[in-house]
């Protein structure tokens, strides 16, 4: 299993050339002997000169090995163009399986040869097992190959019989420098535990002088590779992803310890930028022919689910993604919106066959985790290691020091790195709001830097999303002026858009809804963002709409700035249909919203074709818009104002939109 993680990471990683390994087919003698040779020399020209910086020996003593095959190969290939009697059948077995064990070679030195120094020092017993594994089975070859009776001259045939002895004399090998080296990074991660911060001369000996980590972007490098390993993570493969947080939260503060907060990099972050996650290429093929069932899919990730799991409110979702969605710090189910009575995930056993039935017939690959019918389990099993939650703190403590009293280089970094750790875990956002963050932050949110305003309005919604935050974020003397300040005149798109998902999320708590829509401009910014938003800041703008039409105080605002007219509009796209007909339907309580909506021209054709052809929720949201609205939409055209009383049948029609939630960036 460990093997298959391997070559399915550099799988990932796109290594150079894979594409020239494919099975045999059927060669003439001559031709599979070339072949053979030309792989060797590659082998050898690629990797005689890699610095490998960790498995140094393992990887010179395979190379060496590979040499010597390619003496005897080069030798034979040679004597075949001089009509050469055809080899052993049994050369001819064993020159194929070299031909595999070169593509494994290749692979494991591609590994070593790119993947970073801290996972390189991670897996170094696993590392040190596949070389083994490597020469136990060129010592089997060499014991099958017939040396005597494929025309080996005495020299070629010597140089064979020495690499067969010491072959089968090889023991493994893990060096014990290196092995010094990963203890001693585990030191560091059981200092933690204990709540000690490490010596920093000794932070300074391990990464900069022992692992030669000399740089911010160097740093920066290895904590996002360790990062691509987690969000990769096989389930058996040592250190867990747990474990590997721990790591990761380690390095992160070692770089702001050890290089600052000075570099030239920062720019603003990209969604083009993100790396898609590479699956096997086989899925990949797959999923491009066959349409998966809808019912097959997690409704967070999208992708077919490999180990589904029901929680208390009865949805079902990919195991990961809920995990990582009650990571977060929700308590709510994602796709109803109801709060979590707990935390316990069970399989669903049921839908895991019905997705395996359909992969098996139409040829998808699945594989179950193994543990997927391990007993139900508390997400608290899922938390992140005590070491984690104190590293990152200790890198909270840096980070808000440098936003108080850094350069404004320094402070953009600083705010970045904060929306970063914002993105995981209730712990790190209620300890990055102990640290003093918001006040900072909110000064930043003003700031003429781009780079910095778009990553201190995105670190307030990810903080934002615990609970206990909200109110330090309402109650920061301007704080709620400066979000909406931002979301009115942000210097990028994606600054106004997460402004426009900060007042969502603190709209939440209904005292903070009255107050959010008197602040100047907060509502007339939101109606222009659903307007002519990108489609995520329509859906922005409209589900921070939705949750202010929840209070009617706000009714003749929304109203008076032209909230209700961009509601209607709304209801012509696909992407916010369906909560524009819910704060529709809300507004129409009220005579006077009742009379607004009559007076919009498409409202009622709107609505209607919702009925005909939106959601079943959008339907449900339509029909109380009508229901609710009908009379007095007749009253308004007919002149008159107030609307009679409504049937108390219809005070509980209007449905919660079933994507609303706040989307951590």
């Amino acid at each position: 299993m460990a093997t298959a993680a391997i070559f399915s990471s550099l799988r990932r990683r796109r290594s150079p050339s894979l594409e020239a390994f494919l099975a045999p087919v059927d060669l003439t003698q001559v031709a599979l002997l070339q072949t053979l040779a030309a792989v060797s020399s590659e082998l050898i020209s690629c990797f005689s000169d890699k610095p490998f910086f960790f498995q140094r020996r393992n990887s010179r003593s395979l190379i060496r090995k590979i040499e010597i095959f390619l003496v005897m190969l080069e030798y034979l290939r040679d004597s075949g163009s001089r009509s050469m009697p055809n080899l052993p059948s049994t050369a001819i077995l064993c020159f194929k399986e070299l031909y595999l064990l070169l593509y494994r070679s290749k692979i494991l030195l591609d590994y070593c040869a790119q993947s970073s120094k801290l996972w390189l020092l991670l897996q170094n017993h696993s590392i040190s097992g596949h070389f083994h594994d490597l020469n136990q089975e060129i010592s089997t070859l060499l014991d099958v190959f017939p040396i005597n009776d494929v025309g080996l001259s005495d020299d070629v045939r010597e140089q064979v019989e020495l690499l067969q002895k010491h072959a089968r004399k090889a023991k493994l090998y893990v060096d014990k420098s290196d092995e010094n080296l990963r203890l001693r990074f585990f030191s560091f991660l059981n200092e933690f535990d204990n709540g000690r911060i490490p010596n920093h001369v000794d932070l300074r000996l391990f990464f900069v002088e022992r692992l030669g980590i000399r740089d911010a972007k160097s740093c920066r490098s290895e904590i996002e590779f360790l990062e691509e390993q987690i969000v990769n993570h096989e389930g058996d493969i040592e250190p867990t992803a747990c474990v590997l947080n721990g790591f990761v939260a380690i390095t992160r503060y070692c770089r702001f310890l050890l290089f600052g907060f000075e570099e030239d990099e920062v720019q603003l972050p990209s969604r083009k930028q993100k790396k898609p996650r590479k699956g096997l290429i086989t899925r990949e093929i797959a999923d491009t022919f066959v349409t998966i069932p809808k019912d097959f899919c997690c409704p967070i990730s999208l992708d077919l689910m490999t180990d589904p799991v029901i929680i208390s409110t009865g949805q079902t979702y990919d195991r990961s993604s809920i995990v990582r969605w009650l990571e977060e710090g929700h308590c709510t189910c994602p796709k109803t919106g109801q709060m979590l009575i707990h935390t316990r995930l069970v399989p669903n056993r049921a839908l895991r066959n019905l997705i395996m039935q359909w992969c098996t017939a139409h040829s998808v690959p699945y594989d179950p985790p193994e543990a997927a019918d391990a007993p139900a389990e508390s997400f608290a099993e899922a938390l992140p290691i005590k070491a984690a939650t104190e590293a990152n703190r200790a890198t909270t403590t840096l980070l808000v020091q440098h936003l108080a009293n850094g350069s404004q280089g320094a402070q953009a970094i600083a705010a970045r790195e904060i929306r970063l750790l914002a993105k995981t875990g209730k712990k790190n956002r209620a300890f990055i709001a102990e640290a003093g963050a918001i006040p900072h932050l909110c000064k930043l949110l003003s700031s003429s830097n781009p780079v910095a305003q778009e990553n201190s309005v995105t670190a307030m919604l990810n903080l934002s999303i615990y609970d206990k935050n909200k109110s330090l974020i309402m109650d920061e003397d301007g704080c709620l002026r400066s979000i909406v300040e931002v979301l009115r005149l942000g210097l990028t798109t994606e600054a106004r858009e997460n402004a426009a998902a900060t007042l969502f999320s603190l709209s939440a708590v209904h005292d903070y809804k009255k107050r959010i829509a008197d602040q100047g401009g907060a509502i007339e910014a939101l109606a222009g963002l659903l307007r002519v938003g990108t489609p995520r800041g329509k859906k922005d703008a409209v589900t921070a709409l939705f949750n202010l039409s929840t209070h009617s105080d706000n009714y003749a605002r929304m109203i008076e700035v032209g909230a209700v007219t961009a509601l209607v509009g709304a209801l012509g796209n696909e992407g916010v249909a369906e909560e524009a007909a819910g704060a529709l339907a809300l507004i129409v309580r009220q005579p006077i919203g009742a009379e607004a909506v009559g007076k919009e021209e498409m409202a009622v054709a709107g609505l209607i074709t919702m009925m005909r052809c939106g959601t079943a929720r959008g339907k449900e949201n339509a029909n109380a818009s009508l229901h609710f609205g009908g009379l007095g939409v007749g009253y308004a055209f007919a002149g008159n104002s107030t609307p009679p009383n409504r049937d108390p049948r219809f005070t509980d029609d209007v449905s919660m939109p079933m994507s609303i939630s706040v989307q951590v960036l």
